[in-house]
C-alpha cells in the first residue's frame, strides 16, 4: 500500500459511489455492512445481490430494518443520491450509464446470475474511474473477480471481506485469487473500513484495518 498523505477537503469528499455484490449468505452480510455505516454517508450505495428471478424481493424492507440509509430498488434512468442504498431489482442487471444515472438491463446472465456484480462494477469504473469503491461480500460463484479487475484497472479501491469469515467462500475467494483486492478484513470490519477510506481518500485506512493479500 501507498504511504498515507493529507488530503484537502475536497479531496476526502472526492467519492462516487460505493458498490457492494454479494450471493448465498449476503442478506445477513448486507444487513451487518450497511447496519454499520452513517446516515451521513457521502456517497450513494449500488447493490447487486443474486435474486430468484421469478420471486418478488423483500431485500428492500429487510434492509431498511437494518441501516440509517434509505433504501430502494433502483429505477432505471434513475440519479443517485448520496445516503441511498439502491438495490438491483430481480432479474436486472444495475449498470451505471454515461453521465452517471442508473440502467436496468436484461443482458445475458453472467455467472448465471441476473443481477451480478460484474456488469455493475464495469460500468461503475468505466463512468467514475478511481471515485468508486467495489466490495465483494459473501457468494458462492466467481461473480465480481472480473469486475474487481476492472475497477483496479481505472484506478478505484477493491474491499474483499476475508473469505474465512464469509457463509459461502467463492466470491470473495475469487476477488481475493485476482490480486487486486486492497483490503481483505472480516465483514464487521468492512463498515468502519468504507467509512475511513471515504473520509481520507484512496489508500490510506487509519486504524486497525489491514491491506489485502
Amino acid at each position: 500500500m501507498q504511504e498515507s498523505r493529507s488530503l484537502r477537503v475536497e479531496d476526502r469528499c472526492r467519492w462516487a459511489a460505493v458498490l457492494i455484490a454479494s450471493s448465498a449468505g449476503g442478506v445477513q452480510g448486507l444487513r451487518t455492512l450497511l447496519g454499520g455505516l452513517p446516515c451521513t454517508l457521502p456517497v450513494p450505495v449500488l447493490v447487486a445481490q443474486h435474486l430468484h428471478r421469478s420471486r418478488e424481493t423483500r431485500l428492500v424492507q429487510i434492509l431498511a430494518r437494518s441501516t440509517p440509509l434509505e433504501v430502494g430498488l433502483a429505477e432505471d434512468g434513475e440519479r443517485p443520491r448520496a445516503g441511498t442504498v439502491y438495490i438491483a431489482p430481480p432479474d436486472r442487471h444495475l449498470c451505471v450509464r454515461a453521465g452517471g444515472g442508473l440502467a436496468l438491463t436484461r443482458e445475458g446472465r453472467v455467472n448465471s446470475a441476473r443481477p451480478a456484480a460484474d456488469p455493475l462494477f464495469e460500468s461503475a469504473a468505466k463512468e467514475f474511474g478511481p471515485r468508486v469503491i467495489a466490495c465483494v461480500l459473501t457468494g458462492a460463484d466467481g461473480d465480481g473477480a472480473r469486475g474487481v479487475e476492472v475497477v483496479k484497472a481505472h484506478g478505484g479501491t477493491t474491499v474483499v471481506q476475508d473469505p474465512a469469515t464469509a457463509d459461502f467462500h467463492g466470491m470473495p475467494a475469487a476477488a481475493v485469487r485476482t490480486g487486486r483486492a486492497d483490503f481483505v478484513l472480516p465483514l464487521e470490519e468492512i463498515a468502519p473500513a468504507l467509512t475511513r477510506l471515504l473520509r481520507h481518500g484512496a489508500g490510506t485506512l487509519p486504524g486497525p484495518d489491514r491491506p489485502g493479500a
